[in-house]
């Protein structure tokens, strides 16, 4: 009984270490640029506060304020000329094919609408320019911002939700002294045209409509209200300006609605809409509001959290922070990090709306970079890689749905530009769900996003067990599947099955002296079709349907090329060895195979781990901001915690108005630059794969731990297989991992130190928030053959071609120790480990 008791303990002091722990970011001094603001969002909503004392400004957006309205954009020209563009690649005339896909094969009509600001809510508070003692602060624990400060003695302070549940921006202003709460707040945005009124002496409205773009009408209506309500005092509101005067406290609120119903109806009614949010958020009080507001969002964020040690400099800024981060090693600043990305995919990817888009929901342009749209060939996929395995698996949902929508419009496109069956999307998509080729031919002659979008399907799948899903998603995979077996071809000098024309993204090559991306059977390409068709081959037998089809795909698989080294050791990045050892390029696409694929392996392709190593060496940690929060990823897949931790560092290289230079702004926004989210996501995804894998037919649990992480806890994280994993260690090695078995089946577990033994968690005392009752333990057996649970089933790759003048470096991997654990669905496990010294 002592020792249960004991464990039970054991258990609770985890659970107290972790929630004590503070995570936020806090300044000393208001935002004078955009990203030194600080995020809110609720899925539909976002607001960027600045924290001005005198004259606040809250930056707007709703997820659906896009340009233009409802198109397609496939050009009827390509079925013409994507023929002629072929035989120009197959000739070796590379930049001839890439001129004449630009002129005849991308959008005639537009290259996509982008995302759009709503605009701002300003506040003047006359007098308060000389305040004193300012604070300003967003909690990631709660998902609230706080400005405080002093005038004259009078302590102000403001706190800003972007409420989940009432869908509407609020702001509580509150003074230390009564009548203190004065200001006039209105609503401005950059759109033309906009209507601005006063309603009832009560409320403010702007209404307007989205912008034409490239000969695209703008048909997005949208609205937002503002209004308030005060203790005491006096409010009214004239000429669009909303007055607060004398009060004891007010609370102001913001609905922003559109018309938008989905991306082929835009007949709904903003006004309508933006009024019901509004006079329902008023009827509750602010304290009320806050409480299930905090309630939904903690549902989400407390599921996981990450323990990397204390705070070594808490009198420091966060951009002091990051700027000092090499010198100060900060570990609680990488765990504030990782817990910032997934705050974010909260706040900008609920189901039921739009998934995260370049910039997530946060955007104060009309115009912005790349039109803030989804970019399929590496940067929306980036978005979702913490989704499952950080445990934020509903939040996938808005990417799934939106594959399935492109599934509907890149049938029509791949009809019109390809004259095949099933379904394509290029380089990029919008609010529409454009699927034509977009932009000009060096990026956006590339034809594999479809294949990507599937592979969300299908790890959402392998990570939930949930064969309901994917019943659902088959049709999806499968139609993508076809118009890869219809559009592809064989390479005349080679024989070789090929994607082509296509590109390995956005990379130039040898072939052309540089000048041309436009190119034939891409190593990436490869990987993404050898992944679509894997899944698709079988997901049939699991479903026992399309038999032929599937038969036919796998004796299409043997027509591929298989994965190359070149002749400095390099994984191949095209068909022809053309990768050079200076490339640096921020594309590293040649190794998705090695992530987020698990194509590549150091127990299963040595040889090909080997060459992934050595091109990764030679592309450089430095890049942009995405591009090293990939990077993360894969070194974490090399198993090689400290080289990680490095990327890591760069990563947290303080960027303020650096034109050039990735890294973090001072509010931990990714910098590639421009600000694009998806650096945070790959980044979080990256430090999940560092502490825990399973990708390789087994959990590896802390397979990428640097140095500098000698003792720490993750709770909440979530395996292939539905295997939720609570996990500590310390002096660098497992000391104990939770496993809650959500699908039951077995779990097999490579770890760098020994097991002692399993103990099953019998119950949970009434009353009780931990586990207290422990089963007698028992011994792990030691793992034989292949694992046994399907949702860990490994790809079997072909045999690598090898230059014959490529020097490999031996891959040995560390010693490890290999478990099997058979679990029943429901049950909870307990291991212990013992430390090697």
């Amino acid at each position: 009984m002592r020792k249960k008791l004991l464990i039970g303990c054991l258990l609770l002091a985890s659970s107290l270490s972790l929630s004590a722990q503070d995570y936020k970011l806090w300044y000393d001094r208001p935002a004078q640029v955009w990203t030194e603001a600080l995020p809110l969002g609720n899925g539909r909503l976002g607001a960027m506060l600045f924290g001005n004392p005198a004259m606040e400004q809250v930056q707007l957006n709703e997820e659906t304020i896009w340009a233009g309205r409802p198109n397609n954009n496939a050009n009827p020209d390509a079925l013409e000329y994507i023929p002629k563009v072929r035989q120009l690649v197959f000739e070796g005339k590379y930049l001839e094919a890439q001129t004449l896909a630009t002129e005849k094969v991308m959008a005639k009509t537009n290259s996509g609408m982008p995302y759009q600001s709503f605009g701002d809510l300003r506040i003047a508070f006359p007098g308060h320019t000389r305040y004193t003692n300012y604070y300003r602060e967003l909690s990631l624990d709660s998902a609230r911002a706080i400005v405080r400060y002093q005038v004259d003695g009078v302590t102000y302070q403001r706190e800003v939700i972007t409420s989940f549940t009432d869908q509407v921006v609020m702001m509580r202003l509150t003074a230390s002294q009564p009548g203190r709460i004065t200001c006039n707040a209105s609503l401005t945005t950059p759109h033309q045209d906009v209507l601005i009124a006063s309603e009832a002496n009560t409320t403010v409205s702007l209404t307007g409509v989205s912008s034409w773009h490239e000969g695209l009408k703008g048909k997005v209506e949208f609205q937002g209200r503002l209004t308030a309500t005060a203790k005491g005092g006096t409010t009214s509101c004239i000429d669009g300006v909303l007055s607060i005067e004398g009060a004891d406290e007010a609370v102001i609120y913001v609905s922003i609605a559109t018309n938008f119903n989905n991306y082929q109806d835009i007949n709904g009614n903003a006004s309508e809409r933006a009024s019901d949010y509004l006079t329902k958020a008023v009827k509750q009080s602010y304290e009320a509001a806050k409480q299930s507001h905090t309630a939904f969002f903690s549902r989400y964020m407390n599921r996981m959290s990450l323990h990397l040690g204390t705070n070594p400099v808490p009198e420091l800024t966060t951009d002091l922070r990051v700027e000092r981060f090499k010198e100060t090693h900060d570990a609680h600043l990488v765990a504030t990090y990782f817990q910032f990305g997934r705050y974010l995919l909260i706040c900008s990817s609920q189901p039921g709306g739009q998934p995260a888009n370049l910039q997530g929901i946060w955007n104060d342009k009309l115009f912005p970079s790349w039109d803030s749209k989804y970019t399929c060939n590496i940067n929306v996929e980036m978005n979702y890689w913490p989704a499952e395995v950080t445990n934020l698996s509903e939040l996938h949902e808005p990417l799934l749905r939106m594959t399935k929508e492109v599934s509907e419009t890149g049938r029509e496109t791949a009809r019109i530009m390809y004259g095949a069956e099933g379904w394509v999307l290029h380089h990029n998509t919008d609010i529409w769900r454009i699927t034509g080729a977009v932009d000009k031919a060096p990026s956006g002659m590339w034809p594999s996003g479809g294949a990507w979008l599937c592979r969300h399907l299908w790890e959402r799948y392998l990570y939930t067990g949930d064969l309901k899903f994917l019943r659902e998603a088959y049709p999806i995979m499968k139609e993508a599947a076809r118009f890869f077996d219809e559009i592809m071809v064989k390479e005349p000098t080679t024989g070789w099955l090929v994607v082509c024309p296509s590109n390995s993204p956005e990379n130039t090559h040898a072939g052309s002296d540089g000048k041309a991306t436009t190119a034939a059977g891409c190593t990436m390409d490869n990987q993404l079709v050898f992944d679509l068709w894997t899944s698709v081959i079988t997901t049939a037998k699991l479903l026992h349907t399309d038999a032929d089809f599937a038969a036919r795909l796998q004796q299409r698989l043997g027509e591929m090329a298989p994965m190359q080294v070149g002749r400095w050791g390099q994984l191949q990045e095209w068909m022809h060895d053309w990768d050079s050892p200076e490339d640096v390029h921020r594309h590293v696409s040649h190794l998705y195979g090695l992530f987020p694929s698990n194509q590549l392996s150091p127990y299963r392709t040595p040889e090909l781990f080997d060459a992934a190593r050595t091109s990764l060496i030679a592309r450089g940690d430095p890049s942009t901001g995405w591009s090293m929060g990939w990077k993360v990823c894969l070194w974490a897949r090399l198993l090689d915690g400290d080289h990680a931790y490095k990327l890591i560092s760069e990563q947290l290289t303080l960027v303020r108005n650096e034109k050039k230079k990735g890294g973090t702004y001072p509010n931990l926004f990714d910098a590639h630059p421009p600000f694009q989210i998806d650096g945070n996501f790959g980044c979080a995804a990256g430090i999940a794969e560092m502490l825990m894998q399973s990708h390789d037919g087994f959990i590896y649990l802390l397979p990428a731990l640097p140095s500098y992480w000698k003792e720490g806890e993750m709770k909440g994280v979530v395996a292939r297989g539905g295997f939720e994993l609570d996990l500590s260690w310390k002096e660098g090695q497992m000391s104990r991992v939770v496993i809650k078995s959500r699908q039951g089946g077995n779990f097999r577990l490579r770890s760098l130190n020994p097991a002692l033994g399993v103990q099953r968690v019998l119950s949970t005392p009434r009353g009780s928030t931990h586990k207290s009752l422990i089963g007698k333990q028992q011994k792990l057996k030691q793992a034989k053959g292949e694992n046994p649970n399907p949702l860990y089933a490994v790809p079997t790759i072909a045999e690598p071609l090898v230059n014959a003048h490529a020097k490999l470096n031996k891959v040995e991997p560390v010693a490890t120790y290999l478990y099997d654990l058979p679990t029943q669905a429901g049950a909870q496990y307990v291991i212990e480990f013992k430390a090697k010294r």
